[in-house]
């Protein structure tokens, strides 16, 4: 690991310009401008002047003056980027008292494999200790290092998808914030697949590392409004509620493309990769490459035994993806990265990617599923893997969980805190 702060910092190109924008309120946040009482909150709406989205770990005004004398624990990563400044910076240059680093997947400087196991470590630039929460051993931090807390403070760059665990992590620090009676902050972030909300309701039965609320695929909400929502609808540990402030975005409505500064995940290089994931994560409970240890994770798709397609890859060992799925293997399939990214924005989840793999490879008696039930576990449900087996197309199956979105999209109405 080199001593420098930030290891990775991809710049990407914004994939277009903003749309008109929104101001933002948090529902619980007593120190933002304006902002009523949580029974009173109502969702934000438009604002009449555009600008840039302003991040709320930005908003150093409306946070600092919360944390002050205060023992403060911070969540994040390589993500938790304010221009050149990391939000840890930010807060010891206001005089935080931060005392613990909680550090999720892919570790702290966001350099480790997907499910790699990070250890608990210190932080090299600051000296301030590094407690992993996805170390093997346990998701929720120690009674110890809880004890030596009064206020944990969420900074994370989430991509909006129920099997990507950064939310996971959040929800548990949410609950250990219940069990310890501990105040809980979010710095909100914009969602760059806010845009929409798809995908099957999880069934609750396959709770995992990742699944871990009774929402779609495709949520639609920041970690701000979802924290607010596990607060209000009794999701959290035995039903109770944690002392949750959230600081908001300015400037930002589930309708803006916000191009990411920074890779939040080794295998997530660029906006279309991002765009892509909601409908090609799913090949990970599968024998197929979708692409990891190439130059197009989450961009293309293939197998050895895949017939009748031209294109070809081969996955290598590489940073992000030491032991990435058919490794050295020459991988026949299909090439995505070249697609247009508000086509693949308006097609929501697509199955067909899913589908063409599984019939290309079962016709030929070769193995589709592994022998794990994590298809079934990124799906949420059981039910999908049958309607494919039975020949659905991808049209089909997407309508059998139109009516639960619906009805998801209803209930977390109250919880929004952005203009749709």
């Amino acid at each position: 690991m080199t001593k420098t702060y930030v290891l990775m910092l991809v710049v990407w190109l914004s994939l277009t310009s903003m749309t008109t924008l929104n101001a933002c309120s948090s529902r619980v946040n007593p120190a933002a401008k304006g902002t009523p009482a949580a029974s009173e909150q109502q969702p934000a709406v438009a604002a009449q002047t555009s600008g840039e989205v302003v991040l709320g770990a930005a908003r150093t005004d409306a946070y600092v003056p919360l944390l002050k004398g205060k023992r403060v624990a911070l969540l994040s990563n390589q993500t938790g980027m304010v221009g050149d400044k990391h939000t840890l910076d930010l807060m010891l240059e206001n005089g935080v008292n931060v005392v613990t680093i909680f550090s999720p997947e892919h570790g702290f400087r966001g350099n480790a494999d997907a499910g790699e196991h990070v250890s608990s470590s210190v932080d090299e630039k600051t000296g301030i200790p590094i407690a992993s929460l996805y170390d093997g051993k346990s998701p929720m931090p120690s009674k110890q290092v809880m004890d030596g807390l009064d206020v944990i403070v969420t900074d994370i760059q989430d991509v909006g998808l129920r099997f990507y665990t950064y939310y996971v992590t959040m929800i548990n620090l949410m609950d250990a914030a219940v069990t310890y009676g501990k105040q809980f902050v979010v710095l909100d972030r914009p969602n760059p697949n806010g845009m929409y909300v798809d995908g099957p309701i999880l069934d609750m039965t396959l709770k995992s590392g990742v699944g871990r609320l009774p929402i779609p695929t495709v949520h639609g909400m920041t970690l701000g409004e979802l924290a607010q929502m596990a607060n209000g609808e009794g999701w959290l540990k035995d039903g109770q509620k944690c002392d949750l402030t959230v600081i908001p975005c300015q400037n930002y409505t589930h309708q803006t493309r916000y191009s990411l500064p920074i890779a939040p995940s080794p295998n997530l290089p660029n906006m279309l990769a991002i765009y892509l994931y909601p409908s090609m994560c799913y090949f990970e409970g599968t024998t197929v490459s979708l692409g990891r240890g190439t130059d197009w994770p989450f961009q293309v798709y293939g197998h050895p035994d895949m017939t009748g397609y031209s294109f070809e890859f081969t996955p290598k060992s590489r940073f992000g993806a030491k032991t990435p799925p058919q490794m050295d293997k020459l991988c026949h399939g299909v090439d995505l990265h070249n697609l247009d990214a508000e086509e693949v924005i308006a097609k929501g989840i697509n199955l067909e990617y899913i589908i063409d793999a599984y019939r290309n490879l079962t016709k030929g008696g070769h193995q589709f599923y592994l022998k794990s039930n994590f298809f079934d576990l990124l799906m949420g449900t059981t039910r999908i893997r049958e309607l494919i087996a039975q020949g659905k197309s991808a049209d089909e199956i997407k309508a059998t969980w139109k009516a639960d979105v619906e009805l998801f999209k209803v209930q977390r109405k109250p919880y929004l805190l952005y203009d749709e």
